[in-house]
């Protein structure tokens, strides 16, 4: 099941072996799983993002205040 969040501190996240992406500061759509979480967003009107990282890191980014947990 879904739930919302903000992004309101430096959040990245790393593609593969890639150079660390920010993650803007808007609302996401998280799907957590016991060792991930899914993250998607509107990139730019029209253009939708999505990423997964390492539970441990969202629970940390929530933990540091940089990702905070919204109502529906």
């Amino acid at each position: 099941m879904s739930q919302f969040a903000m992004v309101t501190g430096d959040v990245s996240y790393t593609p593969g072996d890639g150079v660390p992406i920010t993650i803007p500061k808007v609302r996401l759509e998280v799907v957590l799983a016991f060792d991930s979480a899914t993250l998607s967003w509107e990139d730019a009107p029209g253009i939708a993002a999505v990423t997964a990282i390492p539970r441990t890191q969202f629970d940390d980014y929530v933990r540091s205040g940089k990702i905070t947990l919204t109502p529906q």
